[in-house]
């Protein structure tokens, strides 16, 4: 069993992240990149507690870990921990954990 759930968003934003991946760097900076967060899931799946809280973006009891320029955020308290969003830290992280969308995010 997965020591992770992803939400529907955080499967989205994998999917994302792959895909602009592959457009601007290639495959071989995809798998690189894909499999440091893969790695990083796993690894937050085995130590729930790791990472930090950032009540600047939101008040919710989630997690933050870093991974090159991308955001994984994590709920914790569950078991197996879910995974609610994987950020570019250049996204309006912000909004987007909130739920609201800009227009043209």
């Amino acid at each position: 069993m997965k020591s992770y759930l992803l939400t529907a968003d955080a499967e989205n934003d994998i999917d994302n992240i792959k895909y602009h991946l592959l457009e601007q760097g290639g495959p071989r900076l995809a798998r690189r990149v894909m499999d440091k967060i893969e790695d990083a899931l796993a690894f937050l799946g085995r130590r729930p507690g790791a990472g930090h809280n950032r009540n600047d973006l939101t008040a919710k009891p989630v997690k933050f870990w870093q991974v090159f320029s991308y955001s994984i955020i994590y709920d914790p308290a569950p078991r197996p921990i879910h995974v609610v969003r994987i950020l570019h830290t250049s996204r309006d992280v912000k909004t987007l954990l909130h739920g609201r969308r800009r227009p043209g995010s």
